[in-house]
Formats: C-alpha cells, sequence, structure tokens
C-alpha cells in the first residue's frame, strides 16, 4: 500500500507541473491521480483527485507523459512565467520562423512575478520553430525555440 506522505509527495509534483494526470503502483494498489479544472472568472482552480484500484499486477510505477522534445539545438526558458513573442500586443514578435538571430538577440519575453525578463538568444543561427503559444505558461528549461 502506498502510504500517505509518498501520495502527498506525487500529488504536489502533479499541481505543480503541467502534466495532466499520472498513476501510481506499488503492485498491490493502483492510484490514478488527474487535475479537474474549474474556471470562476479570471481564477483557475486545480483539483488533485486520488482514486485507488485495488489488486493491480504490475511492480511499483510512476507513468509520466513523455515531454516533447525539440529537435535539434534549442533556445530553452531560463525561469518559469508567461511567454510572450513580442514587446507589446500590438507589437511584432521579436522572431519568426527563418529569421537569422546572433547571439544576445532578445528572442522572448518572460514574465515572472509581474517582471518582464528579456531572453537572448544564446548562439547565432535561424529559427527553425517556435515550441510554444504567445502567454503560455512555461516551465524552467523548457524548449522556447528550435535553432539550427
Amino acid at each position: 500500500m502506498i502510504d500517505i506522505a509518498t501520495l502527498k509527495e506525487y500529488i504536489k509534483v502533479l499541481e505543480d507541473s503541467t502534466l495532466q494526470a499520472m498513476e501510481l503502483s506499488d503492485g498491490t494498489d493502483t492510484i490514478h491521480l488527474e487535475k479537474a479544472y474549474n474556471d470562476v472568472a479570471t481564477t483557475q482552480t486545480v483539483n488533485v483527485t486520488p482514486q485507488v484500484v485495488a489488486g493491480a499486477d504490475s511492480p511499483a510505477v510512476v507513468n509520466l507523459p513523455k515531454a516533447t522534445e525539440a529537435p535539434g539545438k534549442t533556445i530553452n526558458a531560463p525561469i518559469v512565467g508567461v511567454f510572450y513573442a513580442a514587446p507589446s500586443p500590438t507589437s511584432e514578435p521579436y522572431v519568426s520562423v527563418g529569421k537569422r538571430v546572433k547571439k544576445g538577440d532578445t528572442v522572448c519575453i518572460i514574465e515572472a512575478m509581474k517582471c518582464m525578463n528579456e531572453i537572448q538568444a544564446e548562439e547565432d543561427g535561424v529559427i527553425t520553430e517556435i515550441l510554444v503559444n504567445n502567454e503560455q505558461l512555461v516551465e524552467f528549461d523548457q524548449p522556447l525555440f528550435a535553432i539550427q
């Protein structure tokens, strides 16, 4: 049986991540954790609901969704926050697919705790793919752009 302390740790991991669900098994019991979203005005509430399924025959395994891997080199998020492709809603994006960037060029902004952080290219190259959407919440080290 999975102890309460371990279950609480996995619930915290689920709440703090972009994962939608996870399943835990200790060989006897299987617990399925899933986020349920309730929108109230502009506030989003996340509820984690554990479900116990008795008699599972598999060993202790945590099945986590695989992160989407970007092809080749990437420019990754150095912080957690909200991704903005342009300096303002009416401005053109800093970069687009096919644009050549030089080391130090601003490629986007990530807002963290009401601070706007300009993210810069770490090397010269050409943007081959934009991997996130404007105003999307991004995680630490999440690929933002593919670059060659």
